[in-house]
């Protein structure tokens, strides 16, 4: 088993630094490129093992596409001239790739095997391949077709109306591409706005997409076209260090041409709440994306709750919520996050257990959990659970432990993060 030693306490996060491109983004910029007619070229691309599945997944349909650096050029011949793979798609462990890339395959003319780790073999598939079904899609696979391995074989589409069950940006942006193969308007009911890099990629890529209130509707038989777009930095990349800045001693950072979409500020938004000294500063737009930089210092917190339509706000930065809890005066509560349980691993189960070996106040929920601070976190081994999250999040706690933090399995990191390290060390003084 490899493990990595890191201890930061004392240290302080100091200087400027650009973090990788937007792991959402990332994905969705290679799913449209590839069913949009002709050429698109993608700068600052996130590199990391999830989104190279994506690229992975259209090459084996016959896409082609050349990675130079950080940019990514694909040739198209348009969303109706994919070819069946000739063998399984492996997803490894993205999640992202597997629920969008569901909406894609229902509306194609051929059959395709689709597999994935361990872990993605235990995340639910059916809130996805429920609605395709009733599109028209035939889908099968594991207990009754709720997980991978799985079968998919598509064809022509009819529109429906969907209201999600849960507040999730993978189901509507599914519906959503299989709603680009209908024959007519696909409509998808949110009940609390989730992250909408789809919509806005859509428009980018010259497709009409329309909302009103919670209805967000696509009008199937579009032609996409081949642009060329540049992915700003993940915010929730940022979170990791803009974290670090707030908790370690003496901390002054910048965070440049970070993405500032509002759908995914709400961990800045809930920290400041907190009480973090956080300012926003936006520089550009990049297509229909607002971008920026994010000065952060030192700070004092105290306890809040966090629920509601807060949530799909900042769904992947509660691991970081629940750390910087933990030096809150006061009691934090997190509620209506039953979601994270269906993550990479079960994220509620995983916080509260790395936490409390670090010697935490933390008790969890059935929606979410309990923190109480400030307490002395003491160090020790723990497990990411092969969450590149939980690691990342177990380097952070790192500033602040008494002693050193030992992460088991630290190369999950490379799924969103590859330079995760590195860049932790070039800001440290």
């Amino acid at each position: 088993m490899v493990v990595k030693n890191i201890h930061l306490n004392n240290v302080s996060l100091r200087g400027a630094l650009q973090v990788p491109g937007d792991k959402s983004m990332s994905h969705r910029s290679v799913i449209f490129g590839a069913l949009a007619k002709g050429k698109t070229v993608i700068h600052q691309f996130l590199l990391g093992e999830d989104c190279l599945r994506t690229v992975k997944a259209f090459e084996q349909m016959g896409v082609r596409i050349e990675q130079t650096g950080q940019t990514i050029e694909i040739e198209s011949k348009g969303a109706y001239q994919l070819k069946e793979p000739l063998y399984p798609i492996d997803f490894g462990n993205s999640g992202t790739t597997a629920r969008l890339m569901l909406g894609v395959l229902a509306g194609q003319p051929f059959h395709s095997v689709l597999v994935g780790d361990d872990s993605l073999s235990k995340r639910p598939m059916d809130r996805v391949t429920v609605p395709i079904q009733e599109m028209g899609a035939q889908t099968d696979g594991r207990l009754g077709g709720k997980f991978l391995p799985m079968s998919i074989r598509g064809g022509q589409l009819s529109p429906m109306t969907y209201e999600l069950p849960v507040n999730s940006a993978q189901v509507k942006s599914a519906v959503l591409l299989a709603g680009l193969f209908a024959k007519g308007t696909t409509t998808v009911i949110e009940p609390t706005a989730t992250r909408d890099h789809t919509e806005r990629m859509i428009r980018a890529f010259g497709g009409e997409i329309s909302r009103e209130g919670q209805h967000i509707s696509i009008q199937g038989g579009q032609e996409l076209q081949g642009t060329e777009l540049t992915i700003p930095g993940d915010i929730s990349s940022a979170s990791f260090f803009v974290t670090g800045a707030i908790l370690a001693n003496n901390s002054q950072l910048v965070i440049q041409g970070v993405g500032l979409n509002e759908t995914r500020t709400g961990i800045l938004d809930v920290l400041k709440q907190m009480g973090a000294q956080i300012t926003l500063e936006q520089t550009e737009s990049i297509g229909d994306e607002p971008v920026g930089n994010i000065h952060v210092e030192t700070s004092s917190l105290k306890g809040i709750t966090i629920s509601g339509d807060m949530i799909p706000r900042v769904i992947d930065e509660i691991p970081l919520l629940a750390l910087a809890a933990t030096q809150a005066e006061g009691e934090t509560i997190i509620r209506d996050a039953k979601e994270l349980r269906f993550k990479e691993t079960d994220r509620i189960e995983a916080v509260v257990q790395v936490l409390s070996v670090l010697g935490a106040k933390i008790t969890a929920l059935d929606d979410g959990m309990k923190i109480t601070g400030p307490t002395a976190l003491k160090g020790g081994q723990v497990s990411s659970y092969g969450d590149h999250r939980i690691g990342m999040m177990a380097a952070i706690a790192s500033f602040i432990t008494q002693e050193e933090v030992a992460i088991e399995n630290p190369s999950c990191i490379n799924i969103s993060y590859p330079n995760f390290f590195e860049h932790l060390d070039s800001i440290t003084k």
